[in-house]
């Protein structure tokens, strides 16, 4: 009967396992908005470590470069399928990218530290978008991604 019980809890427990394992490796196509070059920038460690987690990652800053071979791109290139954006960008810097934000349809934004923002979370809530204040670094680390 013990032995019963105990392998009825560790199906469980292995399909709880294995869902989470199965969540975290499905690939997400993230772009990073506000990527930098500079490597003490957050954007920076966001652009490499999306790509280590095996995300498809894209990157919009203000110069065209790359991060570990991803391209940097400049201005609003269209890129589809987005699944999250994620912001480098203060509130006053996202403004005029509004339109350019909701028009590429994630499924969710994250607003990183500093990048929070009442009036896109509002207008992203209004087109269904899913919205997180929360660290992209943070998210990736502890499987919340």
């Amino acid at each position: 009967m013990y032995f019963v019980n105990l392998s009825k809890d560790l199906s469980k427990y292995l399909l709880i396992i294995l869902k989470k394992m199965e969540a975290a490796t499905i690939s997400k196509t993230t772009l990073v908005i506000g990527a930098s070059d500079n490597e003490e920038r957050y954007s920076n460690m966001a652009v490499k470590l999306i790509k280590y987690y095996n995300h498809h990652v894209l990157a919009v800053g203000n110069k065209e470069t790359s991060i570990d071979n991803v391209e940097v791109k400049k201005g609003t290139p269209a890129f589809e399928n987005v699944h999250t954006i994620t912001l480098y960008l203060s509130s006053k810097n996202q403004e005029p990218l509004y339109d350019y934000i909701l028009g590429l349809l994630p499924k969710r934004i994250i607003f990183n530290p500093g990048t929070e923002n009442d009036v896109l979370v509002s207008l992203a809530s209004e087109k269904g978008i899913e919205t997180i204040e929360a660290c992209t670094l943070v998210m990736l680390k502890t499987n919340q991604f």
